[in-house]
């Protein structure tokens, strides 16, 4: 094992999930948790700054889900391995995480010993997936990849964008999208518009279901 610990970024909206695997991680002589969110927007921004060796993910988040939010953030750093850590046990979900990055898929039930075997798994380069679906999980990180390497040279909507799309989708006024965000009332107006004029939808309705569609906001 190397001498300095993996650096795991946890991201849940629960105190109580956080705090228990904290404390979980915290007898773990080589792991060591560096720092914590509470939604996707502040692990995009976290993990730019702290760049953590692990990220452990929930899916269900109050601003962007987890899976946007990973999207993002391995879109933005390539070498980041996201595990998704959820309540979801189902085949679509498995997929949809690999397609955006996740390195490896956890539901919160699982023993922490599974927990500790992803995280030592993913950061030495492999995935951490049920089993009966290796074949499918990687033709989704193939396409994932080629999809992402795309976006990275021209991206139909910028990161902000996309942010902005999420936060409308979820209710946000652009007053409340731009304290979000740490922006100007402006700046999110003049998002918007671009949203509008690229997305050619000028309604918050059709905007609505156009994130649902593409998985920028969670449901249900």
């Amino acid at each position: 094992m190397k001498d300095t610990p993996i650096e795991v970024l946890l991201v849940d909206d629960h105190p109580v999930v956080r705090d228990g695997i904290s404390s979980m991680l915290s007898g773990v002589p080589h792991i060591a948790v560096c720092g914590s969110a509470t939604g996707g927007l502040e692990a995009v921004a976290l993990a730019e700054q702290l760049r953590p060796d692990v990220v452990i993910m929930d899916i269900g988040l109050p601003d962007i889900n987890g899976l946007e939010a990973t999207r993002q953030l391995t879109m933005s750093q390539p070498e980041a391995r996201v595990i998704v850590l959820t309540v979801y046990d189902n085949r679509e979900y498995v997929l949809r995480a690999a397609r955006v990055g996740a390195r490896g898929y956890l539901v919160k039930n699982s023993p922490s010993a599974h927990l500790l075997e992803a995280i030592e798994g993913v950061h030495e380069g492999r995935l951490c997936y049920p089993a009966e679906l290796t074949e499918l999980v990687l033709e989704e990180v193939a396409r994932g990849a080629a999809e992402l390497s795309q976006e990275r040279e021209s991206t139909d909507l910028s990161t902000h964008e996309r942010q902005v799309l999420a936060l409308i989708a979820g209710g946000l006024s652009n007053r409340e999208t731009a304290d979000r965000l740490a922006l100007s009332v402006r700046t999110i107006e003049t998002h918007r518009r671009h949203i509008m004029d690229k997305l050619d939808i000028h309604s918050v309705a059709g905007l609505t279901k156009y994130a649902i569609q593409e998985g920028l906001t969670h449901v249900g």
